[in-house]
């Protein structure tokens, strides 16, 4: 489920068994979504006594069936964790702007690969201060080698990317309609 702030932001996301207990212990509602221009948010006493809809799904209780929620609010949090982006070819991919390090070329997917600067084989690490975007062939090329040693010169250095709030890192990866009026950043 969909964690928006106090100020309607998306922050975080969690189980249906998660959200369930937090809007139990009054410290978020859930948003009933019934179009683009209707979303009403309910306290825990109320959302239990939703009427039954097809287009939702439910939680089998002894009490009777509860509404998941797709979107709940929190009722206390109103600030936006950052997060610094894990290490990965995507992270560095996105810290360097798809432009190889060396050549200064825009490369397409399938043309850039991450270079160690310093190489593993001398002892060089796997992180955001050893490893730049490079065009696979330059990489190649370079081999084992420092960029001195292979000729190449860096365009800059590479850099730890700056912590960004918690929402540029959330994904729609089930296509959520309801989601969408939260994380569409366009």
């Amino acid at each position: 489920m969909l964690v928006l702030n106090r100020n309607w932001q998306a922050i975080h996301v969690k189980s249906p068994a998660e959200a369930l207990s937090m809007m139990y212990t009054d410290s978020a509602t859930g948003l009933d979504i019934l179009g683009e221009d209707q979303m009403i948010p309910y306290k825990w006493k109320d959302w239990i006594k939703l009427p039954h809809d097809e287009q939702s799904e439910y939680v089998k209780t002894i009490n009777g069936d509860i509404k998941i929620p797709k979107v709940i609010v929190l009722c206390k949090f109103n600030k936006v964790p950052m997060k610094r982006p894990k290490f990965s070819l995507t992270g560095v991919w996105n810290r360097d702007g798809g432009i190889c390090q060396y050549t200064g070329k825009k490369l397409s997917k399938n043309e850039g690969n991450v270079d160690h600067i310093m190489p593993r084989s001398r002892g060089g690490k796997t992180d955001w201060s050893n490893c730049v975007l490079a065009h696979k062939e330059v990489n190649a090329q370079k081999a084992n080698r420092t960029p001195e040693e292979a000729g190449l010169k860096l365009i800059k250095p590479p850099a730890i990317p700056r912590h960004m709030p918690t929402t540029f890192y959330i994904k729609n990866k089930h296509n959520i309609k309801e989601w969408e009026m939260f994380l569409n950043f366009e």
